[in-house]
């Protein structure tokens, strides 16, 4: 039994590194944000149908289970266009801060899908992490609507993991993201629609661009969904949030790395990530202890 929490845990830190270089990819694609979005679903559901088929799985749900499945595809397409959205009016490192939060949104929102009372300490702590916020706001004051964008997007992916809590419960990973990554790209397709955005010259991308398109949605998101998503039958939706705020440290090295000065902030904004990243540190750390006594 030790050996799986350690496996998950290694498996779970691979896919956070995975998702860190997707914010890399996303400032790398010359495309816009809905359009960028619209790719990724569409090749990565693509993917997964084949895989569905090959093992020759049943596509037998029922309506009511199908409508919540279109509401995470909903909640994914958001997300993923004011993530992406947030990288291109600001920076990767400045996205992936904010992203952090989301912690703190799940521990907002999960007591109203279980009915349970808020913990002073997480109160506490999203208050403290609130003030790194501030700090973040004041120094980088040139990027605060890719920041407030980037906010909303930690907010959606912390909706979607509490509520994808509940569908592992029923569904496979694999099939979940199936679906979800499916009515995203179909929700997105009639946005698209709408603004007259099918045109010839939507399509022509440089190769560049496809090639980048191709690791986002194959090794970037088919792969890491299913595995995300399944491993909320192993562990809780913190958890998972918890450890993907290490998503920050692997997206700000690699843009570091290859983005070089572009991505280098203030010293101000490496100290209100600090105190983000502590508190949610922290919080995790109070809750493994308080589990461990039986509270």
């Amino acid at each position: 039994m030790p050996n799986d929490k350690i496996k998950n845990q290694l498996h779970l830190h691979f896919i956070v590194f995975i998702w860190g270089f997707t914010a890399i990819l996303g400032a790398l694609i010359s495309i816009d944000a809905v359009p960028l979005v619209w790719y990724r679903v569409l090749l990565a559901s693509a993917a997964l149908y084949l895989v569905l088929r090959i093992r020759k799985v049943r596509f037998d749900e029922n309506w009511a289970d199908l409508l919540k499945l279109a509401i995470g595809g909903l909640i994914v397409a958001l997300h993923w266009v004011t993530f992406f959205h947030a990288i291109k009016i600001s920076t990767v490192s400045t996205t992936l801060v904010s992203l952090s939060s989301s912690a703190f949104f799940v521990v907002l929102i999960k007591p109203f899908f279980e009915r349970k009372k808020f913990q002073w300490y997480e109160l506490f702590l999203a208050l403290v992490a609130i003030v790194g916020f501030v700090v973040i706001f004041r120094s980088e004051t040139v990027y605060t609507e890719g920041i407030l964008v980037a906010l909303a997007s930690a907010f959606l992916v912390a909706l979607f993991a509490v509520m994808n809590s509940r569908f592992i419960q029923k569904y496979s990973g694999s099939k979940i993201a199936f679906y979800e990554l499916f009515f995203a790209m179909v929700f997105l397709s009639a946005l698209l629609l709408v603004e007259g955005k099918f045109t010839p010259d939507f399509f022509k991308m440089s190769q560049r661009d496809w090639i980048y398109l191709l690791v986002l949605a194959l090794v970037c998101t088919a792969y890491p969904f299913v595995v995300a998503t399944n491993l909320l039958k192993r562990m809780s939706p913190f958890t998972i949030v918890l450890t993907n705020n290490l998503e920050p440290v692997y997206g700000i090295i690699l843009a570091l790395l290859i983005f070089g000065d572009k991505e280098m902030m203030s010293l101000q904004f490496y100290l209100g990530a600090l105190v983000i990243l502590s508190c949610v540190i922290l919080n995790g750390w109070i809750k493994n202890v308080r589990f461990k006594k039986g509270t």
